[in-house]
Parts: structure tokens; C-alpha cells; sequence
């Protein structure tokens, strides 16, 4: 696989963007997907680069997670911003990573990023939790590089 449009067909991409839209439905958190071929660096620094590039770094109560996938690299980050990394232990994400890396392994990168999109938005709502006055914040769409 050599290209990020082959990674995902449109159809897939719309599958994920409505995960995304129902993961946030009970949380303030927002949840962003960017797919890159390479990180061509440090892959977290690559993701804390994409989530400031993304203006994830500006939400309200600082809750945005960039879920960054390299293609090329077989690699991917779950990156979440100050507001949650304050209030959650350390180990957060693992299960949500866990998830995603055991699909992944498999081939089956769409139902890796959805069921892991849909963690993350179950996690958030215990830390973060919808209220009437919320608004999205940040689009839905995925992101390239």
C-alpha cells in the first residue's frame, strides 16, 4: 500500500467520520483522524505537530484526541490534549489502543479506527460529558497529509 487514498475507500471514510459523529454525541471531547503515508520523524512528535496544525490545541476545555495513523510506518498515536491528559491516568489510552492495534494486525483498518473512535468517545463522557450548552467544536471530517 503505497498511497493514503488506498487506505480507506470514500465509503469507509463515511463510515468513520458518523463514528466520529457518535462518539462525540455524549461528550464535549472531540475526536480527529489524520492519515499521512509517513511521519518522516518522530511519530509522536509528528502527531503533536498535526494536532497543533489541526488547531486541536484550541478547544475550550482542552479535550481534543488526534487518533494519527502512518500508513507507510505501520504505525499509529492516540494523542490527547491537556484538558484530559490532567485528569486521566496514565495508562487511558492503552485500552483504546489496544483495540485499534489488534485490527489493525488484521487488516481491518476501518473497524480498528471505528471501534477505536468509539471507545475514545466512551472514555471521554466519564471525564468530559455532554452538556446542552456544547458545541462542536472542531469538523469531522479525516484529515491528509
Amino acid at each position: 500500500m503505497s498511497k493514503i487514498e488506498d487506505f480507506l475507500s470514500p465509503e469507509e471514510e463515511q463510515e468513520i467520520i458518523e463514528a466520529i459523529r457518535l462518539a462525540e454525541k455524549n461528550t464535549s471531547g472531540e475526536i480527529r483522524v489524520h492519515i499521512e503515508k509517513t511521519s518522516n520523524t518522530d511519530v509522536f512528535n509528528r502527531a503533536m505537530e498535526v494536532f497543533h496544525n489541526l488547531k486541536m490545541d484550541n478547544t475550550k476545555l482542552q479535550n481534543g484526541v488526534l487518533i494519527y495513523v502512518a500508513v507507510d510506518d505501520k504505525t499509529f498515536v492516540i494523542y490527547g490534549d491537556k484538558g484530559i491528559n490532567d485528569v486521566v491516568s496514565k495508562d487511558f489510552w492503552d485500552s483504546t489502543k489496544n483495540i485499534m492495534q489488534s485490527h489493525f494486525k488484521s487488516g481491518h483498518f476501518k473497524k480498528g479506527l471505528i471501534e477505536g473512535i468509539l471507545k475514545a468517545g466512551e472514555q471521554l463522557e466519564n471525564y468530559f460529558p455532554w452538556q446542552h450548552t456544547d458545541v462542536d467544536e472542531l469538523p469531522n471530517n479525516i484529515s491528509k497529509g
